[in-house]
């Protein structure tokens, strides 16, 4: 793909993001009510509200309570398309990996190769030329390692939306809100592949047509070397490797908080609520969303902070689970008089 054509999707993604934040921002600033504040908070709250911040009251059940939300157990949908979004960008750009990409390190006999053709050439642009070249394989297979941890994170939320999660009958979301979640679980998988995304869908129409044209019989067999698709990802840098640890970490505790969460309604019919307790509820209300922070903290650093997409992406998680949280806080407070005023909403000591 021509060079020209690469970026034309970030952009894209990046204003995307940034619509989807600046009303957040707006919402959260001390902006008069003279001056919109007040409306402007009252409906990002009540867009954003899921949950037992939505659930009409039970004297309620004319159906202009349920006016705009639908169910919240519609959560399940945000996964499955993330799933399929994420899976079928995963296969497309480590197939374009594995085929034109492999291997990520030049073989000791190519190094002799590659010079036997630039001979006349100064040492200075045989360099610069390989540079480019290592960087562009690294970047792509970055990619694919970064794809793979959100597939991980995908698959896992949507098994705890079946298994560990009981929504109540009553539970219901914003219609805004769902459709941004549908919004973001398709945006957050094109914005961490959206670097090498264009160039690998552009070999890969150039496979079709090649096998439209010359016929099955034709072509190459397709043979999957394991030990070549796995040596690139074990080659990569230190900041891949910190990244998934970092992303394990936030994991590990997002599954305990959910698992809390999970827990805590003995009777899955039943709407009462209590305070939960333990791993990182000690310090904050909503631990699952600051776990969810180091998660996507995780995939930024793996993908080595280059993007500017994933940066939009992670400013987005930010703004939007921050806000939220702040919004879950204030319920506890009005709900629980013994809730435990040390806590945080989802950053311990700052928010």
């Amino acid at each position: 793909m021509e060079k020209g054509d690469g970026p034309a999707l970030q952009p894209l993604l990046c204003l995307a993001w940034l619509a989807a934040t600046l009303p957040i921002l707006a919402a959260a600033l001390p902006i008069p009510a003279a001056a919109g504040g007040r409306l402007l908070h009252s409906l990002l709250s009540a867009f954003s509200s899921r949950g037992k911040t939505v659930r009409p009251s039970s004297s309620s059940s004319s159906s202009s309570s349920k006016a705009f939300t639908v169910p919240q157990k519609y959560f399940l949908h945000f996964y499955v398309v993330g799933v399929a979004v994420t899976t079928s960008l995963l296969l497309a750009i480590c197939f374009y990996a594995y085929m034109k990409m492999t291997p990520l390190l030049p073989e000791p006999s190519s190094y002799s190769t590659i010079a036997s053709h630039l001979i006349g050439s100064n040492s200075f642009s045989f360099g610069s030329v390989l540079s480019r070249t290592m960087e562009h394989k690294y970047r792509v297979w970055r990619t694919v390692f970064v794809l793979l941890l959100m597939e991980i994170q995908v698959l896992r939320r949507l098994y705890e939306t079946e298994n560990v999660f009981h929504y109540s009958p009553s539970a219901r979301m914003h219609i805004v809100g769902y459709l941004t979640g549908l919004f973001y679980y398709t945006a957050a998988p094109l914005s961490l592949a959206s670097s090498c995304l264009p160039e690998a869908i552009d070999f890969i129409r150039g496979q079709i047509v090649e096998f439209i044209v010359k016929g099955r019989a034709r072509m190459p067999d397709l043979v999957i070397d394991s030990p070549s698709l796995l040596k690139p990802l074990l080659k990569l840098g230190w900041c891949q490797w910190i990244g998934a640890i970092v992303f394990i970490w936030g994991s590990l505790h997002q599954i305990r908080c959910h698992a809390i969460l999970g827990s805590l309604r003995e009777n899955k019919d039943s709407d009462e609520y209590v305070i939960p307790c333990g791993d990182w509820f000690s310090r904050v209300s909503c631990p699952h969303y600051l776990a969810e922070l180091v998660i996507y903290l995780g995939m930024l650093i793996a993908s080595g902070g280059s993007d500017i997409s994933v940066w939009f992406l992670f400013i987005f998680v930010i703004t939007n689970l921050s806000f939220a949280a702040v919004q879950t806080h204030r319920w506890y407070l009005q709900k629980f008089e013994d809730y435990p005023r040390s806590r945080y909403a989802i950053i311990p000591f700052v928010l």
